[in-house]
């Protein structure tokens, strides 16, 4: 059917524009993270029955920035509440400045809108503050009454025909007709997917801090430098060196800063694992350069308090293989079916990508009976997409840590991720209701989607899949070559 997205708002609605019917469709999530909480709102609002569980005493609200993409903010114009949320956290009006890591400024500041503008006139995403974006959505879960089951810890994944299944470390099962794997990297439902694969260290990690703009009174330049604009806006600053970038951001109350290193031996994936600052100033004196780190960046990392710093590492995942299982009755979102680098800018993206996805597949199967149906229509409209934006993720990665200075003092473009219009100009929850029918008559088939003229691509245009492994990748970063994309129109 064709899906007139218009039609299904409601101005009056107030929390919410639901407008679907019931479905009877029993939906459990596991995690609470973007993908899971998106999922669950999703789901709520196309007619299904929700569960959450969290294996946590609370939900996680600890973060810093990121950067969210235009394809999952379209979830807002559904949620009028939520949207008037965002409208008062949101950093849309940001600026971008950037620098060599000496300091010496290449580019003024420069709101971000304009700076990443696709010649459409579009922006394709915004920088903001992940605390904010999760206690909105939250906040919105709360609001329609969605229960979150905290401490439930889940051991195990099971499915029959017709349900789909989690153990507890209590020995408790719960059952539902589709589980929802949302709980990140080393998912348990790996071992019924059979999506498991290997882990490898890329060498690099990331250090991350968050701090009150307090930390820094005793430091006049530091607030000087890293100061917001006059007209009270925040500033996002870019800094590129030899085999190294960073990235600050100056906000009324707070001060974040980033910077993506060779890995020191104390890094782990884990958002809780914090080392000294000593470490990073250490770090930060061994740069081969001629040059050193500017002072007033330095003086930053030293006014940040004590065990806020986080050394995450940066593990790299060939994709997975599959995301759901035999039955189709578990099917994993975000993380735990495709892992993104923090650097990629993409990951909290893909994940509510898939879930608005899912729930609308889900819909579209419109019955219990028809899960199955839904799952592998919805995996086969998403795994091509996001095995793309993994290995630009990685092209991206090589791009902001060997800034090539001749290059960007021509385009300013070149110290910039790349982000073609085949990320943003995409609409999952349209995609989906409108593709449906034909993606499930290309499954039956067995034509692959990259050859099904019916429905348009969300990857690049003229891409077709090639398996591809974190190996091919390494070869040519170790050789000096560009990594290797693939066929269509990357740009």
């Amino acid at each position: 059917m064709t899906f007139d997205i218009l039609s299904m708002m409601d101005a009056a609605a107030g929390a919410h524009a639901n407008t679907f019917r019931p479905t009877g469709i029993d939906v459990l999530i596991v995690g609470t993270g973007f993908g899971g909480l998106t999922a669950a709102l999703e789901c709520y609002r196309k007619g299904h029955n929700v569960r959450i569980l969290e294996r946590n005493s609370t939900t996680d609200t600890s973060g810093d920035m990121y950067f969210m993409g235009r394809s999952s903010a379209t979830i807002l114009k559904h949620w009028p509440l939520m949207k008037e949320k965002f409208e008062k956290i949101s950093l849309d009006d940001a600026y971008i400045e950037t620098f060599k890591h000496n300091g010496d400024r290449m580019f003024p500041p420069t709101k971000v809108a304009d700076r990443l503008r696709a010649p459409e006139g579009v922006v394709p995403g915004s920088f903001q503050m992940r605390p904010w974006i999760y206690s909105m959505l939250l906040e919105q879960v709360e609001r329609v009454g969605i229960k979150i089951g905290y401490n439930k810890r889940v051991v195990s994944y099971f499915e029959t025909d017709s349900e789909g299944g989690v153990e507890l470390d209590d020995g408790e099962r719960l059952t539902a007709d589709i589980v929802i794997a949302a709980d990140g990297v080393g998912s348990k439902s790996q071992s019924l997917t059979g999506g498991q694969v290997r882990a490898r260290t890329s060498g690099r990690a990331m250090w991350r801090a968050v701090m009150s703009r307090s930390a820094v009174e005793q430091h006049p330049e530091v607030q000087k430098f890293f100061g917001n604009m006059e007209d009270k806006q925040p500033v996002v600053r870019t800094f590129f060196g030899p085999n190294v970038y960073a990235l600050t951001l100056s906000h009324e109350d707070r001060l974040v800063w980033i910077m993506n290193h060779d890995a020191t031996g104390s890094e782990a994936e884990s958002w809780h694992n914090t080392i000294a600052s000593d470490e990073v100033l250490k770090a930060m004196d061994e740069v081969p350069a001629p040059t050193k780190w500017a002072q007033e960046f330095r003086d930053l990392v030293k006014a940040t308090p004590d065990g806020t710093i986080v050394n995450f590492e940066l593990w790299w995942r060939d994709p997975q293989p599959s995301w759901s299982s035999p039955n189709a009755r578990v099917v994993q979102v975000g993380d735990a079916a495709h892992s993104f680098l923090p650097s990629s800018g993409n990951g909290a993206t893909q994940a509510m990508e898939d879930a608005v996805s899912l729930a609308a597949c889900l819909t579209e199967g419109g019955s219990a009976e028809n899960v199955p149906e839904a799952v592998r229509a919805h995996v086969r409209f998403r795994f091509v997409r996001t095995s793309c934006a993994q290995k630009m993720g990685f092209a991206n990665a090589e791009l902001l840590q060997n800034t090539d200075w001749s290059k960007v003092k021509i385009d300013p473009r070149k110290s910039s991720p790349k982000l073609p219009k085949w990320v943003w100009n995409h609409d999952p929850e349209v995609h989906a209701h409108n593709n449906y029918s034909a993606c499930v008559d290309g499954m039956k088939k067995g034509i692959r989607i990259e050859h099904d003229e019916r429905i348009p691509p969300n990857f690049p245009p003229g891409y077709e899949y090639q398996p591809w492994t974190i190996d091919e990748i390494m070869d040519d970063l170790r050789n000096g070559r560009e990594v290797e994309l693939g066929s269509g129109d990357w740009a």
